[in-house]
């Protein structure tokens, strides 16, 4: 069984440490924990391990976050994957910060990222999980605050949350989303 496992983000120096990358940086503790390290490839950065006898791509994009439906359609097909062999990772205003939530279909609400591969793909069933960052900003300010890097407290936070984010990845490849959900959803 073969896994596609893409984490939303923005390419760049600039988008590093933003609340928008959790998806990458989820990701990015996913491969060292695997020992696997990414190369960069046709509309995404790369890396391929073994987790349980289970072959796995992890991908993170280089299209930009509004374009990642590209990367992802590209991907699923060049590994002849169905949707429900894969998981999109990526953050979500409306959890709370650390939270974690993993859905396998649904609107993409205001992720441009989701709505891109829903767009893309001409359907939205497709296994994802959603990693809160909060909405702690003025009005008007959401483009900002996604894009804006972490604040001091809100990093340690996270720091202490990102090993739940790679049990729940490494539980949806062993025991499928159902599962998963129902052990790690609300908690």
């Amino acid at each position: 069984m073969e896994y596609l496992i893409c984490g939303l983000g923005n390419i760049g120096e600039e988008y590093a440490n933003s609340r928008h990358n959790i998806g990458f940086i989820l990701l990015d503790a996913l491969a060292m924990d695997l020992g696997v390290k990414f190369t960069t490839d046709r509309l995404a950065m790369i890396a391929e391990a073994k987790y349980k006898g289970r072959q796995l791509a992890l991908i993170k994009p280089t299209t930009y976050m509004n374009l990642s439906g590209k990367a992802y359609r590209y991907w699923l097909a060049n590994y002849k994957l169905k949707m429900n062999q894969s998981l999109v990772v990526s953050d979500d205003l409306d959890l709370d910060l650390g939270a974690f939530r993993m859905k396998t279909k649904g609107s993409g609400g205001s992720h441009n990222g989701l709505n891109n591969i829903i767009e893309v793909m001409g359907r939205n069933d497709f296994p994802r999980l959603r990693a809160g960052i909060g909405n702690d900003y003025p009005r008007g300010m959401q483009i900002d605050y996604v894009l804006g890097n972490w604040k001091k407290e809100e990093e340690q936070a996270w720091l202490e949350r990102i090993p739940v984010g790679v049990e729940m990845i490494k539980s949806f490849i062993t025991i499928g989303p159902e599962r998963t959900m129902n052990l790690f959803n609300n908690k």
